[in-house]
């Protein structure tokens, strides 16, 4: 046996589910409230209210006149119609008394396409930040994104409060939008790195499951209760700052400075990990490390990998290719199912509240399931179900004389928990697969193009005007797919991740696609595992 310490090695025995763990956690947590606010709070800070307008001419002619979509008046005569725009302002019936960018701005009647706008941009704007940090984190670390990314994103959002024109509103929600993703990545990455292999689906599904899932629940009625917009962006994003702090608690990813040959910064963040958890390095364990990096990493130090590097390889490409499908599979369905259950007549903070309240529940059953059956299982077993249901809510529209809509939305909510099981266990499993060099712009690029494909979402929806079961068809379609897709990547459950590009070709060689972790017992395959 290879008497080398390898890096699982050295977690162990610095403490790799101990007291700084708990702590990671806590901080994690707080980087879920804050994604979670900043992601869903630019849907608050634009809710369209219901108005109408102020025009002396309606109420003198209430009997013979009527209003066009409250923009305009048609006064009915004797032989004519007479249509009068409205000039004197409007009236508006806010939900819970709150007053968004919309009311502020008048931005109605015809101005609608600018708080639409940025929001698109917004979207636009994570695109481009996403890659740009990938490509950072993977170059300067990644904490130093992270920090980043927070300190960018409270930029973005404080330039929208004090915007005054379209224009200035629109790049301000493009420089938010560019820290969005990475302001969550970058901590999942660190804290999965320094966490028991074992342990890391426990931690961060259920961090995920209660504090994201507490945020998304929350965020609407942190805006009733500030009841205007900016002050709602200002008190969601100034705790951004906070995060700076950060560098003096969270370390950077010791598996990413030993990947860039920086074996000996890579052993100081073990020592502070030791240190907190109460535990001694033995000397000759650190000469172990050093060892095992000079022979299984230092001979890629001096090479500058990048996202290419990803396809350069067959086995290799086939899985990135796989795991760009899958993303962009679960965040078109999980986009467009979530707007299928909407536009049931009740207050969108309510309707947006409640929905939220699916992300726990998955996230339990993930911490349940997915070390128990694996990845693999879980994400394929996932999607699957997903599209069964999907479809079958399509079969029931269709096949019915009468709309059952309590049967359609049971169908569409039981659709969207396993879109979330597999959404939320995706990321994992994405982390997991690519190789620790290009880590950060890989998943980076994989989150991308899943924020690409949401984008046909509204497309996808629309076709329910042509035949209303369509959508449900075509996602559950996309669903099965994207099932099917996942039996071909191998499975990540109690296995050394890998480091390099050469790891990761070589990574699941020779497993069968309906090879699954549950079928088999777990092998001893690092020192982490044979001393547990």
């Amino acid at each position: 046996m290879d008497d080398d310490v390898d890096i699982d090695g050295m977690l162990h025995l610095v403490g790799d589910f101990s007291r700084y763990q708990f702590l990671l956690l806590v901080l994690f947590s707080i980087i879920n409230v804050l994604s979670g606010f900043h992601y869903f709070g630019q849907t608050f800070i634009s809710v369209f209210p219901d108005y109408k307008c102020n025009s002396s001419i309606f109420n003198d002619t209430i009997s013979n006149s009527v209003h066009i979509g409250a923009c305009d008046i048609k006064i009915y005569e004797e032989d004519r119609i007479q249509e009068i725009p409205c000039t004197e302002g409007w009236s508006y019936n806010s939900q819970y008394n709150y007053i968004s960018i919309i009311q502020e701005f008048n931005w109605i009647c015809g101005l609608e396409w600018i708080p639409a706008l940025g929001q698109s941009v917004f979207f636009i704007g994570s695109v481009v930040g996403s890659l740009i940090f990938g490509v950072l984190a993977d170059k300067i670390g990644r904490l130093h994104c992270l920090v980043a990314s927070h300190t960018i994103l409270c930029i973005g959002n404080i330039f929208t409060v004090f915007s005054k024109d379209p224009i200035c509103f629109i790049m301000s929600r493009f420089i938010a939008g560019g820290a969005t993703d990475t302001n969550f990545v970058m901590m999942y990455i660190i804290v999965m790195e320094y966490i028991r292999p074992k342990m890391r689906t426990l931690g961060l599904n259920l961090t995920i499951g209660v504090f994201y899932c507490l945020s998304c629940m929350t965020v609407p009625w942190v805006a009733v209760s500030l009841g205007n917009w900016w002050l709602f962006l200002l008190v969601i994003s100034l705790p951004n700052l906070l995060i700076i702090s950060f560098y003096l608690y969270v370390p950077e990813s010791a598996q990413w400075l030993i990947s860039k040959g920086r074996t000996e910064e890579a052993i100081k963040c073990f020592k502070e990990i030791a240190k907190y958890n109460r535990r001694e390095i033995p000397p000759k364990s650190i000469d172990s490390l050093k060892q095992y990096c000079e022979k299984h990493v230092d001979n890629a130090k001096g090479k500058h990998e990048n996202l290419l590097g990803l396809l350069r390889t067959p086995k290799l490409r086939k899985k990135t290719l796989i795991l760009i499908f899958k993303s962009m599979v679960m965040t078109l369905c999980y986009d467009a199912i979530s707007r299928n259950v909407n536009g049931l007549g009740f207050s969108p903070f309510l309707v947006f509240s409640i929905t939220s309240s699916t992300i726990l529940p998955s996230c339990i059953f993930i911490l349940i399931t997915q070390d128990r059956i694996g990845r693999k299982a879980l994400a394929s077993g996932a999607l699957f179900l997903s599209g069964i249901f999907t479809i079958s809510s399509g079969i029931f529209q269709a096949s019915m004389d009468k709309p059952q809509p309590l049967i359609i939305l049971a169908l569409a909510i039981i659709s969207r928990l396993s879109v979330n099981v597999a959404y939320n266990s995706g990321a994992q499993y994405a982390v997991e697969l690519i190789p620790v060099v290009v880590r950060g712009q890989g998943v980076s690029a994989i989150h991308v193009a899943g924020y690409a494909a949401s984008f046909f979402s509204s497309q996808i929806l629309l076709l329910s005007t042509i035949w209303r079961p369509s959508p449900d068809a075509i996602l559950g379609t996309l669903l099965i797919l994207g099932a099917v897709a996942c039996l071909f990547l191998p499975e990540t459950l109690n296995k050394v991740l890998p480091v390099t590009l050469e790891d990761g070709e070589l990574f699941g060689e020779g497993e069968g696609i309906f090879e699954f972790s549950f079928f088999k017992k777990p092998k001893s395959v690092s020192t982490t595992e044979l001393v547990e």
